[in-house]
């Protein structure tokens, strides 16, 4: 799988890769030139060239994995499971009892405490939001300041005429001013 949830390459493809590099190197050992491994594996030759650059100075120890690509993630995945236990507790249960939603800004607190791991950019938390599979959501309240007769009577007596209202029959013009007719 490519660019799955997290990103790069998973085990599998990782490990399928692997073994391409090492079925090039014992075409290497066998004397095959770049093309023709190329063909063969159905890669590129500058692959191949790569591959046995790193192969004639480190063997196959040199065509290893070296694991997943981008930076190791702060919170290992026990920690994700407790914040996402965590989270569920709702914000009162962590002291935040003047309002009952989670911001941001309260689960990057939150993460400090329960792991002393600190994420400087919010957009970093909101990627681990998504990873454990949290999402934004709507409140189900309404505005305590909504007035419903305001709004029932904006209905019935603009929005009508807002919305009748015809369209200029003749395109208008970009230009502030009015032109001549030579």
């Amino acid at each position: 799988m490519r660019y799955g949830r997290g990103g790069g390459l998973d085990a599998a493809e990782r490990a399928r890769r692997e073994e391409v590099r090492f079925q090039a190197a014992e075409y290497i050992e066998a004397g095959l030139s770049d093309a023709d491994i190329a063909k063969q594996l159905q890669v590129t030759d500058r692959s191949v060239a790569r591959w046995r650059a790193a192969f004639t100075g480190g063997g196959y120890d040199a065509l290893l994995s070296k694991g997943a690509a981008g930076r190791p993630l702060l919170l290992t995945a026990e920690q994700q499971r407790e914040l996402a236990a965590a989270l569920k507790l709702g914000p009162a249960e962590h002291g935040w009892s003047d309002d009952q939603r989670w911001t941001l800004v309260r689960i990057r607190d939150l993460i400090w405490k329960l792991f002393g791991v600190r994420y400087k950019s919010l957009s970093t938390v909101w990627e681990l939001m998504k990873r454990i599979r949290f999402s934004w959501q709507v409140p189900t309240r309404r505005a305590a300041e909504r007035n419903e007769e305001l709004i029932l009577a904006w209905r019935e007596e603009q929005w009508p005429d807002i919305k009748a209202r015809p369209r200029p029959s003749t395109p208008g013009s970009a230009l502030k001013t009015k032109q001549d007719k030579a």
